[in-house]
Protein backbone atom coordinates (compact mmCIF):
# COMPACT_ATOMS: atom_id res chain seq x y z
CA UNK A 1 0.00 0.00 0.00
CA UNK A 2 1.37 3.39 -0.99
CA UNK A 3 1.48 6.47 1.25
CA UNK A 4 1.41 8.72 -1.83
CA UNK A 5 -1.45 11.18 -1.80
CA UNK A 6 -3.54 11.24 -4.95
CA UNK A 7 -3.90 14.82 -6.26
CA UNK A 8 -7.37 16.30 -6.08
CA UNK A 9 -9.04 16.07 -9.49
CA UNK A 10 -11.02 19.23 -10.09
CA UNK A 11 -13.53 18.60 -12.82
CA UNK A 12 -15.30 21.94 -13.02
CA UNK A 13 -14.01 25.43 -13.65
CA UNK A 14 -13.89 27.05 -10.21
CA UNK A 15 -12.87 30.50 -11.46
CA UNK A 16 -15.52 31.52 -14.01
CA UNK A 17 -14.81 33.81 -16.93
CA UNK A 18 -13.74 37.18 -15.52
CA UNK A 19 -13.92 40.71 -16.91
CA UNK A 20 -10.13 40.78 -17.28
CA UNK A 21 -9.96 37.49 -19.21
CA UNK A 22 -9.00 37.47 -22.89
CA UNK A 23 -12.18 36.46 -24.67
CA UNK A 24 -12.75 35.88 -28.37
CA UNK A 25 -16.35 35.32 -29.38
CA UNK A 26 -19.71 36.44 -28.09
CA UNK A 27 -20.80 36.11 -24.45
CA UNK A 28 -23.99 34.55 -25.82
CA UNK A 29 -22.09 31.65 -27.42
CA UNK A 30 -23.47 28.27 -26.44
CA UNK A 31 -19.95 26.81 -26.20
CA UNK A 32 -17.04 28.16 -24.16
CA UNK A 33 -13.51 26.79 -24.24
CA UNK A 34 -11.15 28.07 -21.53
CA UNK A 35 -7.50 27.34 -22.20
CA UNK A 36 -4.64 27.67 -19.73
CA UNK A 37 -1.71 27.91 -22.10
CA UNK A 38 2.00 28.54 -22.47
CA UNK A 39 3.38 30.23 -25.61
CA UNK A 40 6.45 27.99 -25.63
CA UNK A 41 4.58 24.70 -25.11
CA UNK A 42 4.59 22.56 -28.30
CA UNK A 43 1.22 20.97 -27.42
CA UNK A 44 -0.30 24.44 -26.94
CA UNK A 45 1.08 25.36 -30.36
CA UNK A 46 -0.68 22.38 -31.93
CA UNK A 47 -3.86 23.18 -30.02
CA UNK A 48 -3.70 26.79 -31.27
CA UNK A 49 -4.18 25.57 -34.84
CA UNK A 50 -6.98 23.21 -33.80
CA UNK A 51 -8.80 26.00 -31.97
CA UNK A 52 -8.55 28.26 -35.03
CA UNK A 53 -10.12 25.48 -37.09
CA UNK A 54 -12.89 25.00 -34.51
CA UNK A 55 -13.62 28.72 -34.59
CA UNK A 56 -14.07 28.52 -38.34
CA UNK A 57 -16.34 25.49 -38.03
CA UNK A 58 -18.45 26.69 -35.10
CA UNK A 59 -18.45 30.44 -35.71
CA UNK A 60 -20.50 32.49 -33.25
CA UNK A 61 -21.43 29.38 -31.25
CA UNK A 62 -17.88 29.21 -29.79
CA UNK A 63 -16.28 31.57 -27.29
CA UNK A 64 -12.56 31.15 -26.55
CA UNK A 65 -11.01 32.30 -23.27
CA UNK A 66 -7.22 32.33 -22.95
CA UNK A 67 -5.42 32.41 -19.61
CA UNK A 68 -1.65 32.49 -19.23
CA UNK A 69 0.00 29.46 -17.63
CA UNK A 70 3.72 29.82 -18.37
CA UNK A 71 5.70 26.82 -17.22
CA UNK A 72 8.88 28.82 -16.78
CA UNK A 73 10.93 25.90 -15.49
CA UNK A 74 10.49 24.01 -18.75
CA UNK A 75 9.93 27.01 -21.02
CA UNK A 76 12.26 29.88 -20.10
CA UNK A 77 10.77 32.34 -22.60
CA UNK A 78 7.11 31.68 -21.76
CA UNK A 79 6.78 34.24 -18.96
CA UNK A 80 8.10 37.16 -21.00
CA UNK A 81 6.04 36.06 -24.02
CA UNK A 82 2.92 36.15 -21.82
CA UNK A 83 3.92 39.60 -20.57
CA UNK A 84 4.34 40.70 -24.21
CA UNK A 85 0.80 39.50 -24.94
CA UNK A 86 -0.41 41.55 -21.97
CA UNK A 87 1.52 44.61 -23.15
CA UNK A 88 -0.17 44.22 -26.54
CA UNK A 89 -3.53 43.80 -24.79
CA UNK A 90 -3.00 47.16 -23.09
CA UNK A 91 -2.96 48.60 -26.60
CA UNK A 92 -5.98 46.62 -27.79
CA UNK A 93 -4.02 43.98 -29.73
CA UNK A 94 -3.96 40.89 -27.50
CA UNK A 95 -5.30 38.38 -30.02
CA UNK A 96 -3.00 39.57 -32.79
CA UNK A 97 0.05 39.20 -30.52
CA UNK A 98 -1.29 35.87 -29.20
CA UNK A 99 -1.44 34.55 -32.76
CA UNK A 100 2.06 35.79 -33.59
CA UNK A 101 3.52 34.19 -30.47
CA UNK A 102 2.00 30.81 -31.24
CA UNK A 103 2.94 30.97 -34.91
CA UNK A 104 6.54 31.77 -33.94
CA UNK A 105 7.07 29.57 -30.87
CA UNK A 106 10.74 29.05 -31.67
CA UNK A 107 11.40 32.81 -31.80
CA UNK A 108 10.39 34.27 -28.44
CA UNK A 109 13.52 36.17 -27.48
CA UNK A 110 13.05 39.83 -26.56
CA UNK A 111 14.21 41.08 -29.98
CA UNK A 112 11.53 38.91 -31.62
CA UNK A 113 8.85 40.19 -29.25
CA UNK A 114 9.82 43.76 -30.17
CA UNK A 115 9.63 42.88 -33.88
CA UNK A 116 6.13 41.44 -33.42
CA UNK A 117 5.02 44.56 -31.54
CA UNK A 118 6.40 46.74 -34.33
CA UNK A 119 4.56 44.67 -36.96
CA UNK A 120 1.33 45.35 -35.03
CA UNK A 121 2.09 49.09 -35.02
CA UNK A 122 2.10 49.21 -31.23
CA UNK A 123 3.47 52.19 -29.35
CA UNK A 124 7.01 50.84 -29.10
CA UNK A 125 7.98 53.05 -26.16
CA UNK A 126 5.08 51.75 -24.07
CA UNK A 127 5.62 48.16 -25.16
CA UNK A 128 9.37 48.14 -24.59
CA UNK A 129 9.03 49.81 -21.18
CA UNK A 130 6.36 47.30 -20.16
CA UNK A 131 8.72 44.41 -20.95
CA UNK A 132 11.77 45.97 -19.31
CA UNK A 133 9.90 46.90 -16.13
CA UNK A 134 7.85 43.66 -16.09
CA UNK A 135 4.67 45.74 -15.78
CA UNK A 136 2.43 42.72 -16.47
CA UNK A 137 4.30 40.12 -14.43
CA UNK A 138 1.65 40.14 -11.67
CA UNK A 139 -1.19 39.90 -14.20
CA UNK A 140 0.37 36.79 -15.74
CA UNK A 141 0.94 35.35 -12.27
CA UNK A 142 -2.74 35.95 -11.46
CA UNK A 143 -3.76 33.81 -14.45
CA UNK A 144 -1.32 31.15 -13.29
CA UNK A 145 -2.77 31.31 -9.77
CA UNK A 146 -6.27 30.88 -11.20
CA UNK A 147 -5.02 27.83 -13.06
CA UNK A 148 -3.61 26.31 -9.89
CA UNK A 149 -6.95 27.03 -8.16
CA UNK A 150 -8.64 25.13 -10.97
CA UNK A 151 -6.30 22.15 -10.63
CA UNK A 152 -4.25 22.86 -13.75
CA UNK A 153 -0.75 21.41 -13.45
CA UNK A 154 0.31 21.27 -17.08
CA UNK A 155 -0.46 22.75 -20.44
CA UNK A 156 -2.67 22.89 -22.25
CA UNK A 157 -5.30 22.94 -19.52
CA UNK A 158 -8.76 22.89 -21.08
CA UNK A 159 -12.26 23.44 -19.78
CA UNK A 160 -15.18 23.03 -22.14
CA UNK A 161 -18.40 24.63 -20.90
CA UNK A 162 -16.87 24.80 -17.41
CA UNK A 163 -15.95 21.09 -17.32
CA UNK A 164 -12.33 19.94 -17.42
CA UNK A 165 -11.49 18.19 -20.63
CA UNK A 166 -8.91 15.53 -19.84
CA UNK A 167 -9.43 13.49 -23.00
CA UNK A 168 -7.95 13.76 -26.45
CA UNK A 169 -7.80 17.28 -27.81
CA UNK A 170 -7.42 16.66 -31.51
CA UNK A 171 -9.88 18.56 -33.72
CA UNK A 172 -12.39 15.72 -34.13
CA UNK A 173 -12.41 14.81 -30.42
CA UNK A 174 -12.96 18.43 -29.37
CA UNK A 175 -15.63 18.94 -32.01
CA UNK A 176 -17.47 15.82 -30.83
CA UNK A 177 -17.22 16.95 -27.22
CA UNK A 178 -18.37 20.48 -28.00
CA UNK A 179 -21.24 19.20 -30.14
CA UNK A 180 -22.78 17.08 -27.35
Amino acid sequence: MSDAVEPIRITTLLVPVQDDDHVHGPASASLTLVEYGDYECPDCGRLFEIIRDLQESLGERLRIVYRHYPLSGAHPRAQEAAEAAQAAAAQGRFWEMHDLLFRNQNALQRNHLLTYAESLALDMGRFSTALKKQVYRQRVREDFRRGVENGVYGTPGLFLNDVRHAGAWDRDALLRYLSK
